[in-house]
């Protein structure tokens, strides 16, 4: 006998929520089981629109019409919620559509340095407390200490490479490459020691000019810049590559 009792075995639908008040689509799972009063109650941390503002009318995954949902006190099951179907929430409460996306919209609160240094709750206030990154003396010490010593390795690396001496570069990720050495010394686009070299291949980057300054000459992607320490002096002869085969 037909006792036209839908039977559903999962107690869980998914289901998707659009409304008057956000442009976009949030897909979010509920229990069969809740009322609509609570389903409401849920919806107001998704959509933004107080509980007792909404009204809903539910639509079939095909977004086809089907029922208005206005029983607070009926189960969420008891209508024909299916997976993938949507329920549209209309605000009854006068908000504008993406009143709570556009942030354009929201006051902007403006603090001096001196006020926001003064603050016990600030993300700056919690740093300090707990020493965590430039505000732990202790470990910046450290790292200002190794990177000193970086650098005067790098220093002893440049002192000992001659312009004119061929040599093999070394950079980790990177294939092994030949080259000649053209410039020794600082330069302008970034601090510490640098060897320019031209490539026996076009595997760099520049010309020997960066930022508008001549460091050395070569044919554009032959020349690099790199750390003393990726260099490697030697007798490596420049490679025979056919080009005067015919």
């Amino acid at each position: 006998m037909d006792s036209g009792v839908t039977v559903v075995s999962d107690p869980v639908v998914t289901v998707r929520i659009t409304s008057t008040i956000c442009s976009f689509e949030t897909e979010k799972k509920f229990m069969r089981g809740i009322t609509i009063g609570e389903f409401k109650g849920k919806l107001e941390m998704i959509v933004g629109s107080p509980a007792s503002c909404m009204n809903l009318e539910l639509f079939s995954a095909n977004d086809k019409f089907l029922q208005k949902m206005d029983d607070n006190d009926a189960l969420l099951g008891s209508y024909h919620v299916d997976n993938n179907c949507r329920i549209h929430v209309t605000d009854m409460s006068g908000k504008q559509l993406d009143e709570y996306s556009d942030v354009s919209k929201v006051q902007k609160v403006e603090i001096s340095e001196e006020a926001y240094e003064k603050r016990t709750d600030s993300a700056r206030s919690f740093m300090k407390t707990h020493k965590l990154g430039h505000f732990n003396e202790e470990d910046m010490a450290k790292k200002k200490a190794e990177l000193a010593a970086r650098e005067e390795q790098q220093k002893a690396a440049a002192d000992a490479i001659s312009v004119g001496s061929r040599c093999k570069v070394q950079v980790a990720g990177q294939p092994t490459k030949l080259g000649t050495v053209m410039y020794v010394g600082t330069t302008d686009f970034k601090p510490g020691y640098w060897v320019g070299v031209k490539y026996d291949e076009p595997l760099g980057k520049n010309n020997g000019i960066v930022d508008g300054r001549q460091y050395f000459e070569c044919e554009n992607n032959y020349g690099a810049f790199v750390r003393p320490l990726n260099v490697i002096l030697g007798d490596f002869p420049e490679e025979d590559y056919g080009l005067d085969e015919m």
